[in-house]
């Protein structure tokens, strides 16, 4: 029988609270490639976070996933025991809402070929729903949990730093400076995989350095490119097994949220580790035997990366994807103002690629977030699917490269097959569809990727649609003279008001093409107005 181990780190807090005057109880948990986590906080009224109890029990997912391709009947069974358990504590928290619990899962489930079959069985049996995080939305979060980090020591951040983080199947590599993200990349090499393709070492690592580095020489080298390109200082290690280094170099000098390794002290733990088999790990160090197996190849890839930059030593962050991904809930779901501002970044590149009239798309982008504020009472969205818009009024002409007539479905395609930072896949189709849908056509059942929308995407394709087109037509003169406007309701109408404009005709005949699509979808007509004279 499976029993999750777990710490507990305040008293238990008893009925589930009014989330308005008190403390208000939040969990997260984590399907990894080796572990199966589970993390519940409590956020107050004022944005902090204390954290209450964290469980983590030993599964196989990423053994069954990386080797057969597949995740096992009996692994899958053995989470769904897990996650059993893991309900019965959340109910004693008082953990019951959507809004209150996320459940992610990374590489381990998202390479196993059922992995529908899995995220399914889990909703059949706990009534929970899987997130399976992809990449943009992994970096995102990463760099989420960082940020209280990387603000509280700009003594070291101010310069290019990376963010490294080793799992079981993936590396995951920011490199940023200060609060700005200026590269991101995901590698299929994990330390689980390592440990698989050296297995006929007999469990023992110590004498495979060189097979190792053929493994890493790749990844490596595109990291240590990048670095020289944004002249890289520092190396900000996150994940357990380096933080389990760090602990056991350190002792009790360690810091709670930074602490500081050399690379020789690294290097003559990893190879303390390298020379005991798995078993010795696990009896000596109170390991699961997933956690034992991962432990070695993990430090050794640290060090070989810290090594590689020309680095002496590493800074190691006490802080793990939940707590990233409680960050998130803490901001109701939003996005920090950083966050956004990468994001929106990512999206201007992109159009800088393509060549855009990147002062037409920004403008029409700046007008259609004040529309998206100031009729929040008409279209009900969530705040952060202003970022969905923005980008898609950034890039709604990223299409004109390829060539000039249906420019808008070429744009669909560029932007559904380009990647940004810190959204999921989903979204990107979003913003794709949002752009294609600037012009011309309004949405149809038969059209590519909106068609396979539900209701619910479908409605808001269409309502953010609608906002660009008008935002566009307040800019048809492509002079971006319009760039104060006010939205008010005279009955049934919603009038838009310009200031500082005299001659509006042509933003007025485009509004008249324009807004067929805002009225069709809000129920109400459009009025263009100004006071100049």
């Amino acid at each position: 029988m499976i029993t999750p181990q777990f710490t507990t780190d305040s008293t238990h807090p008893g009925l589930s609270p009014d989330r308005a005057n008190q403390p208000w109880p939040v969990a997260v948990v984590d399907i990894g490639a080796s572990s199966l986590r589970m993390q519940i906080s409590e956020i107050h009224p004022g944005g902090g976070i204390r954290k209450l109890e964290s469980f983590s029990q030993a599964v196989s997912i990423g053994k069954d996933s990386f080797s057969a391709g597949k995740i096992l009947r009996g692994t899958i069974e053995d989470c769904v025991h897990v996650l059993r358990i893991y309900r019965m504590k959340l109910a004693e928290y008082g953990i019951n809402e959507k809004s209150q619990l996320r459940v992610i899962a990374t590489s381990g489930v998202k390479e196993a070929s059922n992995r529908l079959a899995f995220v399914d069985r889990i909703f059949v049996a706990t009534g929970l729903h899987v997130e399976l995080l992809d990449e943009a939305e992994l970096h995102r979060v990463t760099f989420v949990g960082a940020l209280p980090i990387i603000e509280s020591n700009p003594e070291i951040f101010s310069e290019p730093a990376i963010i490294c983080e080793i799992s079981g199947g993936t590396t995951e590599v920011l490199i940023f400076k200060d609060t700005e993200v200026l590269f991101s990349q995901s590698y299929r090499q994990g330390a689980m995989r390592i440990r698989k393709a050296l297995q006929s070492l007999s469990g023992r690592l110590i004498g495979s350095r060189n097979l190792f580095e053929a493994q890493f020489n790749r990844m490596v080298g595109v990291i240590s490119h990048q670095a020289k390109k944004f002249g890289l200082k520092n190396l900000l290690a996150v994940g357990g097994d380096i933080r389990f280094a760090a602990a056991q170099i350190l002792g009790d000098s360690a810091h709670e949220d930074l602490s500081t390794i050399t690379l020789d002290q690294l290097g003559e733990l990893t190879n303390e580790i390298l020379s005991e088999s798995i078993e010795r790990l696990v009896s000596k160090y109170h390991l699961s035997f997933p956690d034992a197996g991962s432990l070695g190849p993990a430090l050794l890839a640290y060090h070989y990366i810290a090594q590689e930059l020309g680095l002496n030593k590493l800074f190691v962050a006490n802080f793990n994807l939940r707590d990233g991904i409680i960050e998130e809930m803490a901001l109701g779901g939003k996005w920090s103002d950083s966050v956004e501002r990468q994001t929106i970044r990512s999206a201007v590149q992109l159009g800088q690629k393509f060549k855009i009239d990147e002062a037409h798309g920004v403008h029409v982008s700046n007008l259609a977030c004040i529309l998206f504020e100031q009729l929040a009472d008409l279209h009900q969205l969530d705040s952060r699917f202003m970022v969905i818009l923005e980008m898609a009024a950034i890039l709604h002409e990223v299409g004109l490269l390829v060539s000039t007539r249906s420019y808008h479905k070429h744009s669909l395609y560029v932007i559904s097959n380009s990647e940004f930072f810190g959204i999921s896949a989903k979204d990107v189709q979003l913003v794709a569809l949002v752009a294609r849908y600037h012009r011309r056509a309004t949405p149809q059942p038969n059209h590519e990727l909106y068609s396979k929308l539900d209701r619910k995407d479908r409605v808001l394709v269409t309502k953010l649609a609608a906002l660009l087109r008008i935002a566009k037509a307040l800019d048809a003169s492509r002079s971006q003279r319009i760039t104060e406007i006010e939205c008010t309701r005279r009955g049934n109408d919603v009038v838009i008001r310009v200031d500082d404009a005299t001659d509006i005709s042509v933003e007025q005949l485009e509004m008249e093409k324009s807004g067929q699509l805002f009225a069709d979808i809000f129920g109400t007509e459009l009025l263009l107005e100004t006071t100049g004279v």
